[in-house]
């Protein structure tokens, strides 16, 4: 039996102030939440600066080993925005104006004080490329290829996300149970180890903490297959159970 496809996607998060923490990405989470629903796993993020050879450096690398990749950041109207220009020398395309993220700016901005050359930088596109709405702020997100160039604004990514739902080649969504205890990790390792192991089509993520003065972990099954995933964390608690440390559904 042949075994079903995995879909994966990356991410590019760019943008100085990320990297100078002066912004918190946010983006992350959502992306590979939504990106889950649409049976597609999130593998890698790369956060680089607003830079061209390292924008296209992590874009060609990461386009070329994922089904799909995804930026976020750099798509504004001013001098430091400069994604659309570093992804279209990574594709060997000319940046070209698209005529209708031409038209939805002049519309958006008709009576927010009109399109000005800055503004009408938001409507440059990779020669080829189709537009992502953007219902929130006018600037249209960008697809080519296998890339979704989108905003760094959370909100607005969002938006875009929902613009795309339903429209990627997807398998199954993984699925997720949490169970927690209060133990240390090295005191049932070879139990997780031989409980995922007894369950094949499941892995077991453990994340330990330190709370209350006292340490614990939360364990993660995942799978795509839900009679999997449930057999396992029933083997999950039975283990934690007869090792002396009651499992805590749905985590601490």
């Amino acid at each position: 039996m042949s075994q079903e496809k995995i879909y994966t996607a990356a991410l590019v998060v760019i943008g100085d102030e990320i990297l100078s923490g002066r912004t918190q990405d946010k983006n992350v989470s959502q992306i590979a939440l939504w990106l889950n629903i649409q049976g597609i796993r999130l593998k890698e993020v790369r956060v680089v600066a607003d830079d061209m050879d390292a924008i296209k450096e992590a874009v060609n690398i990461l386009r070329a080993r994922n089904d799909y990749l995804f930026t976020t950041g750099g798509i504004g109207p001013t001098h430091d925005d400069i994604t659309v220009d570093a992804i279209s020398e990574a594709l060997g395309v000319d940046v070209v104006v698209h005529p209708e993220a031409s038209r939805v700016l002049h519309k958006y901005y008709e009576k927010r004080g009109g399109v000005t050359e800055a503004r009408m930088r938001m409507a440059r596109v990779p020669d080829g490329a189709d537009l992502i709405a953007n219902k929130m702020s006018g600037a249209p997100g960008i697809r080519v290829e296998n890339i979704f160039i989108m905003a760094g604004v959370p909100h607005i990514t969002a938006g875009m996300l929902d613009a795309l739902t339903g429209q990627l080649e997807g398998g199954k969504p993984l699925l997720s149970h949490q169970v927690g205890a209060w133990v240390a990790e090295s005191e049932i390792s070879e139990m997780l180890r031989e409980t995922e192991k007894r369950h094949e089509g499941a892995q077991i993520g453990s994340y330990p903490f330190f709370r209350e003065g006292r340490v614990g972990a939360n364990f993660v099954v995942r799978s795509t297959d839900a009679h999997v995933m449930n057999a396992c964390v029933k083997a999950l608690r039975d283990g934690l159970d007869e090792l002396g440390y009651p499992p805590i559904d749905g985590g601490i």
